[in-house]
């Protein structure tokens, strides 16, 4: 499959998540084998763009991957300014959010709720495809509700307009993250536009995987919460789908080594005591369930290392807990 000037074969793609697909975060996936990451979404309000918050979302220093940023809002003209605010700074594809299920998002009829308004759909992506001369992607949900699904309407509008491949998380907003993804939907987008199909929604593990790609026909994955403290999926996926045959778990030895190196990134990117706080989360996602023997251990760690304040003490306290564990299968 192609996005503008980008070739890809069966592509394993991080999915944009807000407060995680952080620069540090994509660094780290591109190492570990995902073809593409999509940023932390970026609004549409100029004002905004000079805070720092956006600011840390638009750093894509050292990165080796194609730069591909996710833009958000509602206005047609906006996001199209956006787009080449965007571009300017080096995005080398803009992504449109209409997937996002976030109650801030949607109350003001960004992301998913944008589905309930096909007209507007077509005006925004016309207006972003025309801005810029990057390729446009897109991500979608099913529909707003079980009752309102209109990916189909929406794949077709998102082609006619000129969008270069669309994302397609298998549930509606309503669904927010409940239930199981509907491949269906998928399948059935995928047969009836020309664009690229990329399936999104509980691709958890290789095998997963594979099962997806052969029932939707989709021309490639999105990964997203399965990639948080797990980056290795990306090229666990892209293995079993080349030889059938799973890789080996990263040992603890790895896996803290991966840990230190995403935690020395996040200090360098937001300063140290912001790092340390936004490293908690992370360090809570790489070690639950699935290399400790005992859970309660794992506990009384993850409550003892969310008190630290420091950076050296909380590399310290990795160190010394993985040395300690032996590597198990999840259960």
């Amino acid at each position: 499959m192609n996005i503008g000037k980008h070739t890809f074969n069966s592509p394993v793609i991080l999915a944009p998540m807000a407060g995680v697909t952080d620069s540090p975060f994509r660094k780290l996936c591109y190492q570990l084998g995902a073809d593409l990451c999509v940023s932390e979404m970026i609004t549409s309000e100029k004002r905004l763009w000079k805070t720092r918050k956006t600011q840390l979302r638009l750093n894509h220093e050292g990165e080796q991957g194609i730069r591909s940023v996710q833009i958000a809002g509602t206005d047609p003209l906006k996001l199209a300014e956006a787009a080449r605010f965007n571009v300017k700074h080096g995005a080398q594809i803009i992504d449109i959010n209409m997937g996002c299920p976030a109650k801030k998002i949607c109350n003001v009829q960004a992301g998913s709720a944008l589905l309930k308004n096909e007209p507007l759909v077509a005006d925004i992506l016309s207006s972003v495809v025309a801005a810029v001369e990057v390729p446009v992607t897109l991500k979608i949900r099913t529909g707003w509700d079980a009752q309102s699904k209109n990916a189909l309407n929406i794949a077709k509008i998102a082609e006619d307009c000129g969008i270069q491949s669309l994302s397609v998380h298998g549930r509606t907003r309503a669904d927010a993250y409940r239930g199981e993804a509907e491949y269906e939907t998928i399948a059935a987008v995928k047969s009836a536009v020309s664009i690229p199909v990329i399936a999104n929604g509980d691709i958890t593990s290789p095998e997963k995987a594979k099962a997806v790609l052969e029932y939707t026909a989709a021309d490639g994955l999105m990964i997203g919460r399965a990639a948080q403290g797990n980056p290795w999926i990306f090229k666990q996926i892209k293995h079993y789908l080349a030889t059938n045959r799973l890789l080996t778990p990263p040992e603890n030895e790895e896996v803290c080594l991966v840990l230190t190196e995403h935690l020395h990134n996040l200090y360098q990117l937001y300063g140290e005591l912001s790092g340390v706080r936004i490293a908690r989360k992370h360090i809570g996602w790489y070690i639950k369930d699935r290399y400790i023997k005992d859970r309660q251990v794992t506990e009384s760690f993850r409550k003892h290392i969310n008190q630290v304040d420091g950076a050296n003490t909380q590399i310290k306290l990795i160190t010394e807990f993985f040395n300690l564990q032996q590597p198990t299968l999840a259960a």
